[in-house]
């Protein structure tokens, strides 16, 4: 294939609905305006994605794609994407086209001036149950705090040069964070604004306990202040049993027989405490040891106009 300028990388997870909409917009979109080849990952989809993945690769050689032998979610998507990448510089978009296609243009005009990674974000967050949105909202206010990373309305939709992207496939993290770690690797960094168009069709694959688990996997992944906690929740404890005591002695001085209950309060306080502390050790060891077995983030079934790659 010849030299590339721009990969786009389409991370697709049950998209079948979407595949043909997102080739269609970004064939016409980048057609003559430069050297680019679309990525699509499979994330183990069970419905057709994968066939209409090749409908696409067969009609369009400008067109790739890589399935997954089962779902591995969809940071690994991005890095597989990433990983098969020959542009000069690639951007990451959702398949659902919630993400614009029409600002990959103004990126890729910002990285001909000279930026190395180009952050598009939110203005708003689209059509998101109130839960939802609580939810996230909160996800990244307790990530920017610990990332120092300001993440508020941050996104996947990203352009990054070639000296981005070997950075970030450099790193031997087994759990990886994508839009925390572009943040976080610095090169010369802007941002641009767009808003969230509404799904075309089919439903978010993203569920509440989805979610809860992107959050927990990713806050572990990337930040320890969580095993720093420990200390305070048992100087908390700590303050709460010296209390306890003191009340116990106050109520034995005055006669009162609420001496047993206020202990037995203050032993499940401290248990809680105990509970909780040894349950965030837990997690990093769970993280840990899914570190040391050293497992591939992804493994590829097939691959579909992989030879063109070569050419």
């Amino acid at each position: 294939m010849d030299n590339i300028s721009l990969s786009v990388i389409v991370p697709a997870y049950n998209e079948e609905e979407n595949i043909k909409r997102i080739t269609d917009r970004l064939s016409d979109l980048l057609e003559n305006q430069m050297s680019y080849e679309i990525i699509f990952v499979d994330d183990g989809s069970k419905d057709g994605t994968w066939n209409f993945i090749e409908e696409e690769a067969k009609a369009r050689p400008r067109v790739r794609g890589v399935r997954f032998s089962r779902n591995f979610g969809k940071e690994a998507a991005i890095f597989a994407g990433l990983s098969e990448a020959l542009g000069s510089c690639a951007v990451v978009i959702d398949s659902d086209l919630q993400h614009p296609p029409e600002k990959i243009l103004e990126m890729y005009k910002l990285w001909q001036s000279g930026y190395e990674v180009i952050e598009c974000v939110k203005t708003d967050r689209g059509e998101e149950s109130g839960l939802h949105r609580i939810m996230a909202n909160g996800f990244y206010k307790i990530m920017s705090s610990f990332t120092k990373i300001d993440m508020k309305n941050a996104s996947d939709f990203k352009l990054l040069d070639r000296k981005a992207i070997d950075a970030l496939l450099s790193m031997p993290e087994r759990n990886m964070f994508f839009r925390a770690l572009s943040s976080w690797i610095g090169f010369k960094t802007c941002r641009v604004r767009f808003e969230v168009a509404e799904r075309e069709s089919g439903a978010s694959k993203w569920s509440t306990s989805k979610l809860v688990e992107y959050a927990l996997n990713n806050i572990a992944s990337f930040s320890g202040l969580p095993l720093q906690g420990i200390t305070f929740l048992g100087g908390i404890s700590l303050i709460a049993s010296v209390i306890f005591w003191i009340i116990s002695v106050c109520c034995g001085v005055s006669g009162s027989s609420a001496g047993l209950y206020v202990i037995l309060a203050a032993i499940f306080t401290v248990g809680g405490f105990i509970m909780v502390g040894m349950g965030f050790i837990g997690y990093y060891l769970n993280k840990v040891y899914e570190g040391i077995k050293c497992r591939p983030r992804y493994l590829v079934e097939e691959k579909c106009n992989a030879e063109k790659a070569d050419k």
